[in-house]
């Protein structure tokens, strides 16, 4: 019947499309607030006071409170918050997986495009390569010469 389309782009093409794909996630990426890298979760606790309830058998906990959790200078910390502060770090953690995920996609992007930009070097370099002599070139054809 009609001629389909080729299942593979040219190389320039599939290079613009990854241009253009890269650019937009570079976009998202931009518009992206606030970050944090940890975690989030309402743990309930007990307190201090060994006469407290919360020491008894089965034990009445208080809470359960915000805890933030994240690593810094290669330690885990973790930090107790009041719901506004919670309901902020939330969000900025979600940011930040978003940013990851956006960088993983653009790290693969990246490998797709190397491959395609090294693909068409190669011919040229090998031209040059094989056409620029070395000095080994030069002694060998010497000998042969001498």
């Amino acid at each position: 019947m009609g001629c389909s389309a080729p299942v593979t782009k040219e190389p320039t093409a599939r290079l613009a499309s990854y241009e253009r794909r890269y650019r937009d996630l570079a976009r998202q990426l931009s518009e992206i607030g606030w970050i944090a890298s940890g975690s989030l979760a309402l743990r309930p606790e007990r307190c201090s006071k060994s006469y407290c309830a919360c020491h008894s058998d089965p034990a009445r906990l208080h809470g359960p409170y915000w805890h933030f959790t994240a690593k810094v200078d290669g330690k885990t910390v973790n930090k107790r918050l009041p719901e506004r502060e919670a309901r902020l770090y939330e969000q900025w953690i979600a940011n930040d997986r978003t940013a990851r995920a956006l960088l993983a996609e653009m790290r693969a992007i990246t490998a797709e495009a190397r491959a395609l930009i090294l693909a068409e070097e190669e011919p040229e370099s090998a031209d040059k390569r094989t056409s620029a002599s070395s000095p080994e070139t030069h002694r060998a054809a010497s000998r042969r010469s001498g």
